[in-house]
């Protein structure tokens, strides 16, 4: 008698996958704003440390950099040693996405905004 309703079944099965994937999402967020990457440049001497958001956290500078004919050389180490760790930011976000999607049964490279 209640044959016809086997779909209403499976769109129940797939709202509460919805829900657990948007539960699961905002504790991804959540996590991805308490793990820090470090971006270095320089062999060492400038670390940029970032949230796996990107968000800039810290910059730890070795004072041996420090010459005031070398302005522009310090200006490009700070830079790159912040766009490393935004890059490998961008890497463990994009990292952790895919453990969480194949945890879903999705394909780990699946596209889901952030």
């Amino acid at each position: 008698m209640l044959k016809g309703l086997g779909g209403l079944g499976d769109m129940a099965k797939m709202m509460k996958s919805a829900q657990d994937l948007q539960a699961k999402m905002t504790d991804m967020q959540e996590e991805l704003n308490n793990m820090m990457v470090v971006g270095e440049s320089g062999a060492g001497l400038v670390k940029a440390t970032a949230t796996a958001k990107g968000e800039l956290k810290g910059l730890d500078i070795d004072p041996s950099i420090f010459n005031g004919d070398d302005k522009e050389v310090v200006e490009d180490l700070i830079l790159a040693a912040i766009k490393d760790a935004q890059t490998k930011a961008t890497e463990r976000a994009q990292a952790e996405m895919g453990k969480l999607t194949e945890s879903m049964g999705l394909p780990a490279d699946i596209k889901l905004p952030f």
